[in-house]
């Protein structure tokens, strides 16, 4: 197989429902733009059809279609991280296979890699998420910007390029727990972001819950920075001063005007106070030892079960 100019790379997890959908728009899509390109879907361990289906596209189109079959469930960036292992082009670009990135909007991204840039993110025009989702999504990107210093405009979104000395740094990395965008974002040189549509999803539910999106962030934040800690740390200190402060009143307070009866309850609430807050301390902390017990155990990120792919 000749090594094309572009590769996209879809992660597939229980998405046999829009599939024929996604096949039906994303080839015509590529074949517009002209430059040669391969597509690598990863099955990401999906308990319905979904590896069936990509065995069937295989066949339709072996000339462009690649698939790698995961034996078990590793996680969206684990299955991105394995096709940019075995990618071949030179722009790399990652695309969600819910539709709700339109594959139009690739020659948007591939025009921008063109000019010169070697990272490039995309910022949706219009969400077609709920409310609640729009706020959260709005209130963790800035949380995370002040906390790892990575400006991502719409980090939720995974319609990227990404130059092949970006995807090759990538690759260099063995972290079992990474979030890409950002990582990708580390390495880029030259960075930026085009806005692109976005559109409700075709069929199908998302695989993202709340508590799916909380613990992605938070991975995100322990990821790439220390400043939790060191947060943390602050408000130790802070927490400290005043319950100096707080003793040293009350000793003031005894001297001058006799032993308080009241106020147990008081002691009580603040008592809970300290204890919830050193408890999400020992938390915070365990976080970070977490990701160092996963690191050193050397475990593979991920079971490859078969490669499907035309030889030369």
């Amino acid at each position: 197989m000749n090594t094309p100019e572009i590769t996209v790379v879809i992660p597939v997890y229980n998405e046999e429902d829009g599939l024929q959908v996604l096949f039906d728009r994303l080839y015509p899509a590529l074949d517009q733009l002209g430059p040669s390109y391969e597509i690598i879907f990863v099955n990401d361990g999906s308990r319905d059809r979904s590896a069936a289906i990509l065995r069937e596209q295989y066949q339709r189109r072996p000339d462009v279609t690649r698939a790698i079959l995961l034996a078990a469930n590793a996680g969206q960036h684990m299955a991105i991280m394995a096709a940019f292992e075995n990618a071949r082009g030179q722009i790399i670009v990652t695309l969600d296979a819910d539709l709700q990135n339109p594959p139009e909007e690739i020659g948007k991204l591939i025009s921008k890699m063109r000019e010169g840039y070697d990272y490039v993110g995309s910022i949706r025009r219009q969400r077609r998420d709920n409310l609640f989702r729009n706020w959260a999504s709005k209130a963790m990107n800035r949380l995370r910007e002040r906390t790892t210093r990575i400006r991502i405009t719409d980090q939720g979104n995974m319609l990227r390029a990404y130059s092949r000395s970006v995807v090759n740094a990538i690759n260099s990395c063995r972290e079992v727990s990474t979030f890409i965008p950002a990582l990708a974002y580390t390495f880029a040189r030259n960075p930026t972001e085009v806005v692109v549509e976005h559109e409700e999803r075709a069929l199908g539910e998302s695989k993202y819950s709340l508590y799916s999106l909380i613990r992605l962030n938070f991975d995100l934040m322990t990821a790439f920075s220390l400043v939790p800690l060191q947060w943390f740390s602050m408000l130790g200190i802070v927490v400290s001063m005043g319950s100096a402060a707080l003793f040293v009143l009350l000793i003031v307070r005894r001297i001058l005007l006799g032993p308080e009866a009241e106020g147990l309850f008081t002691l009580f609430a603040l008592a809970f106070f300290l204890i919830g807050l050193a408890l999400f301390g020992i938390g915070l902390l365990g976080e970070y030892v977490g990701r160092v017990y996963l690191q050193v155990r050397h475990r593979p990120r991920y079971l490859i079960e078969a490669v499907l792919e035309q030889q030369e």
